[in-house]
């Protein structure tokens, strides 16, 4: 059974690759999408584990980083045409910071609600980069969208262990809130403490985060928190407060913690102050646990962290295997790929 591993990984995928790559993923994903629907497709590319084995599948055998970014570039170029109902927008680095652009052009291709669109890629970025601190950043993005239904993949790098952790969004209709809203997230650890404050168990911790922001009292209590410094060495208050944007979330007055997520300038480190603010002084504690879904480098048949997915992978490989008999694709590649896919197992 292949683990996923996710190291960063330099350059670029050679052209021979990329264009293998994409005239077999042209079939496979049509196939899926003429027999299963556009909603499933949307589905599958949410669970990491699909979206790992066609991205082994296709031809890209390693383990990397560069897994998500060559198999959503491959995707958007097979995607973004007249045979399909489905987009894809964003991309990494520079990329990423178009998607709004690219989203608003395609939606008006296939009738999708463009800004609604927009607003869900802007809340699911902010939500993993700002809300969810586990000490990754976001560099790639991508929204997958058709018609009705909308999901997004994006990755994330923590420079200084060298890894990414790739973070799979569930489908949805309209605007989600952000809790419990992962498919999954792949990495190759377990951080031992994160802010965790799109978990169930932060949903207290939300609310008063919020409510000092509407309040106008974030200053107040912020000159409390770097008080505790000498009582804790171990507290890491942040160091650059946004209060432009504070005061402009003040004057917003934010009804839920999605409205204050939302608002241009509120960033990572004045969403870790206001979570420290809720737990020190309020005694409203966050989730501090990692709700890393798929962890295999660490884990494994002991179930430490976490127990591989056996069942999900055996799923995986059984639809992989069907689609692949039933497309296009020449007995050479096909049974290429099927060998593959029986390795896995």
């Amino acid at each position: 059974m292949r683990e996923i591993y996710l190291p960063l990984h330099s350059g670029k995928a050679p052209l021979w690759l990329l264009n293998k790559m994409k005239k077999l993923a042209f079939p496979i994903v049509k196939l899926i999408i003429s027999e299963y629907g556009e909603k499933e497709f949307l589905e599958r590319i949410s669970n990491p584990i699909f979206f790992q084995s066609l991205s082994n599948v296709l031809g890209f055998d390693w383990n990397s980083s560069g897994s998500t970014t060559v198999l959503t570039s491959v995707l958007k170029f097979v995607l973004n045409r007249p045979d399909f109902g489905i987009r894809i927008a964003g991309g990494k680095g520079s990329t990423a910071l178009k998607t709004p652009e690219e989203v608003k052009k395609y939606s008006k291709e296939i009738g999708a609600d463009g800004e609604l669109i927009v607003k869900f890629s802007r809340l699911a970025a902010k939500s993993d980069n700002c809300a969810l601190i586990d000490g990754y950043t976001i560099y790639h993005h991508t929204v997958i969208f058709s018609e009705k239904y909308m999901t997004v993949v994006q990755q994330g790098m923590n420079p200084s262990t060298k890894m990414a952790r790739r973070y799979h969004w569930r489908v949805f209709r309209k605007l989600p809130t952000i809790e419990e809203i992962h498919g999954g997230i792949i990495s190759n650890r377990k951080e031992l403490e994160v802010i965790n404050m799109p978990s169930k168990d932060s949903r207290e911790a939300r609310r008063t985060c919020v409510d000092i922001i509407r309040d106008g009292n974030m200053r107040r209590e912020f000159r409390k928190l770097s008080g505790l410094i000498g009582v804790s060495g171990k507290l890491v208050i942040p160091r650059k407060i946004n209060w432009d944007a504070v005061e402009r979330a003040y004057d917003l007055q934010p009804e839920k913690f999605e409205d204050l997520l939302l608002v241009r300038g509120i960033g990572r480190e004045t969403i870790r102050a206001l979570a420290l603010i809720s737990d020190l002084i309020y005694n409203v504690e966050y989730d501090r646990q990692d709700p890393v879904k798929y962890s295999f480098a660490v884990g494994g048949k002991d179930g430490v962290p976490f127990p591989v997915r056996r069942d999900i992978y055996d799923e995986v490989i059984e639809f992989m295997e069907e689609v692949v008999r039933q497309t296009s694709l020449g007995e050479y590649e096909k049974l290429r790929i099927l060998k593959r896919l029986r390795s896995w197992k």
